[in-house]
This record gives C-alpha cells, sequence and structure tokens, in this order.
C-alpha cells in the first residue's frame, strides 16, 4: 500500500504510526473466513471436470455436491471446457464466437464454478462450523451467468443460498444469447441457530434446453465488524482512520489523493471495502495540521 501526503518528517513518523497500529488493530480482531476452499482451488485431479456425486472421479476439498455443477480451471471456459458425464462442456465466450465478455476467470482469480440452473439442478455445499448461535454472519460472494456452448436463446441466472434453515436468494438476471451478466459483488445476511450448519448454493435458470449456468467464487463468511469499528460517518472519520479501514477490508481497492499544503484543512476521499460492504468511496477534511 503507497501512501501519498505532504508532511514534515515528524508527521510522517506519528501519521505512518497512527496507520499501522489502526491496521494491525484491525487485522488481530477481524475475524477468519469460515469457509473452507472458498476459492475452490483444492480438488482431487487436475483439469477442469464435473465434480461431486454425478461425476465422482473429482472432488472439491471440503465441498459436496449433487448435479450439473462443474469447476473451471482459469482459461477454459470458453477453450478447452470441461470434461462431463455427457462430454465436454463449455460456456459461451470470446473465444468460442461470442464477443460477450467473459474473461479467462474470476476477479478472484483461478478456479470458479459453473452449475446449470435447469438440468440435473443439485445443490453445492459445506458444513460450516464455529458459528455462535444467534450471531449475525456477513457471507459474500462473487457470480454471474453464462450459457453453455452451442445452444441458442436468452436465459436468466440465479442463486439460491441456505445456511441451516435460513434461505436467501440473489435477483434473478437476464442474459443475452450467447450471452455473460458479468461478475456481481453478493453479500447476504444469516444467524445460525447452531454451531454447526450446511452452507449451501443452488442454481436456479431459465428456460430448460437453452443451459443457463450460475457462476461461483470467492465465498467468504464471517461476523461483521464491531459497531466501533464501522465507519459510518464519513465527515468525522480522520484520513488515518479510513486508511486503515480500507487497507483492513481490501488494500488492492485503496486509493487517497487530494493532499493539499500542510498549512490547510485537507479535503481527502478514499475508494475501499468499507464495513463488509460493497466498493464505495468515502470523504472527509482533516482539520490543519
Amino acid at each position: 500500500m503507497t501512501i501519498s501526503r505532504v508532511l514534515s518528517s515528524m508527521q510522517r513518523q506519528t501519521a505512518a504510526a497512527a496507520v499501522a497500529a489502526l491496521a494491525l488493530g484491525y487485522a488481530t480482531t477481524a475475524s477468519a473466513n469460515l469457509v473452507q476452499n472458498s476459492d475452490f482451488e483444492l480438488k482431487s485431479i487436475a483439469g477442469s471436470t464435473q465434480f461431486g456425486a454425478d461425476y465422482p472421479t473429482q472432488q472439491l476439498d471440503n465441498w459436496t455436491a449433487t448435479g450439473y455443477n462443474f469447476i473451471f480451471e482459469n482459461g477454459t471456459a470458453d477453450t478447452t471446457g470441461a470434461a462431463g458425464q455427457y462430454g465436454t462442456l463449455s460456456l459461451w465466450g470470446p473465444n468460442n464466437g461470442a464477443s460477450n465478455g467473459l474473461p479467462s476467470g474470476s476477479p478472484t482469480g483461478g478456479n470458479f464454478v459453473g452449475a446449470d440452473g435447469a438440468f440435473q439442478v443439485g445443490a453445492i455445499s459445506q458444513t460450516i462450523t464455529g458459528l455462535t448461535p444467534g450471531q449475525e454472519y456477513v457471507l459474500s460472494f462473487w457470480w454471474g451467468g453464462a450459457q453453455q456452448q452451442g445452444f441458442d436463446g436468452a436465459n436468466t441466472e440465479q442463486w439460491i443460498v441456505s445456511l441451516g434453515g435460513e434461505t436467501h436468494s440473489t435477483a434473478v438476471v437476464s442474459n443475452a444469447n450467447h450471452g455473460f451478466t458479468g461478475w456481481i459483488f453478493e453479500t447476504m445476511t444469516f444467524t445460525p441457530g447452531s454451531t454447526s450448519e450446511v452452507l449451501s448454493f443452488l442454481a436456479a435458470g431459465t428456460p430448460s434446453g437453452e443451459p443457463p449456468f450460475s457462476l461461483l467464487d470467492g465465498v467468504t463468511l464471517d461476523v461483521p465488524e464491531p459497531a466501533s469499528m464501522a465507519i459510518m460517518d464519513p465527515v468525522s472519520c480522520s484520513w488515518a482512520v479510513c486508511c486503515a479501514a480500507a487497507a483492513r477490508f481490501d488494500p488492492t481497492l485503496f486509493r487517497q489523493f487530494r493532499p493539499d499544503a500542510e498549512d490547510r484543512a485537507e479535503q481527502w476521499c478514499l475508494t475501499g471495502v468499507f464495513d463488509g460492504g460493497a466498493p464505495a468511496q468515502r470523504c472527509g477534511v482533516d482539520p490543519p495540521r
């Protein structure tokens, strides 16, 4: 992370110490992701394939699955495709005739899951342990909609997500013929009733026969930051605190600009993932130094 600001030597040391202390505080108090193999990188055999009970040759560590669900390694979805119980399956993309913007991988990089939401539909599940009953947890993940190569027609995609007995759904996204919806960042809130509950993702799509595929990657489940750490008022938030908050959640999204001269109030803006939410910008004014 690069911090750019016009400061005297003493001010630089003070600011650096404050930011380091705040960042350390956030890092040490933040809860760990309770989802194992959250990016689907760990699997039993190399290559892109169907996985789960319907294709037992391939299993994803920590996950169980039934149905027509696939794991795509980086760069294979619209090129070599994935082996399955009915032969090789690919998604429409720039490398097989559709200029739809399908990238080689997901925003988190590496492997991602593609699940048919209208044929042989089955859930992708993992048992989550170490939960505190009655505690609120935030689930976040990246998802999108695509279509199986070789088929035509507009379609829709969605994920139905459950943790124990609580269920939420993403929006239904409409996808053009041979299309790709783009990757979407989703957050949901769950309150478990026991210390161990099953997290499941079930693809839902229409219509049957024009295979709609729901894509998934980067699954995290953790406790929201305590209210005392939340950045709720961007004007009263100092530059150092907001800097630490942005760095805590996603340093790749950190950005600071508009430093004024030392003897003037400083207007600043930061872009980052605050309070466990979607990328956002927070702005404020620090008093003269």
